[in-house]
């Protein structure tokens, strides 16, 4: 009897990776903090390869370029080479159905590693090039 439940068992654990990896695809690439106070959202295009984190609530403010008709430095954005900085955009990423990644948790994707922590969060890539954002800082390096 054993003999027939194996292939059966089996069976029924590869359905349940195969459901599990059609779930991971259907989600959103990306995460948000715990505070639901940032959120990054990863893409990809013509091998491209970026994650953009917006921040919500914040004590600070950035100066906004002349050049930018749109919301400035509240999302900020690294590639998986070269450095990272501000982006001047027109809607936001708060709010998105993201998974939370929570505090001590790492994400990766891309070439670009990401760190929640309750100080806020990190991301940066195979340069070594980021940001850390929280609502009392921002930092590019």
């Amino acid at each position: 009897m054993k003999n027939h439940l194996a292939p059966l068992l089996f069976a029924f654990i590869l359905s349940l990776a195969g459901a599990a990896a059609a779930h991971a695809e259907d989600e959103i690439p990306g995460f948000q903090s715990p505070s639901k106070n940032i959120a990054c959202m990863y893409s990809e295009y013509d091998g491209h390869k970026s994650l953009r984190c917006d921040v919500g609530d914040k004590s600070w403010r950035l100066p906004k370029p002349a050049s930018c008709e749109q919301e400035w430095g509240n999302s900020f954005e690294v590639d998986a080479k070269g450095p990272a900085g501000p982006s001047c955009t027109g809607d936001t990423q708060i709010g998105q159905p993201l998974r939370v990644l929570p505090y001590g948790e790492v994400w990766q994707r891309g070439g670009i590693t990401c760190k929640s922590e309750e100080a806020g969060v990190t991301c940066f890539n195979a340069d070594r090039r980021g940001f850390a954002l929280s609502r009392s800082k921002q930092e590019v390096f």
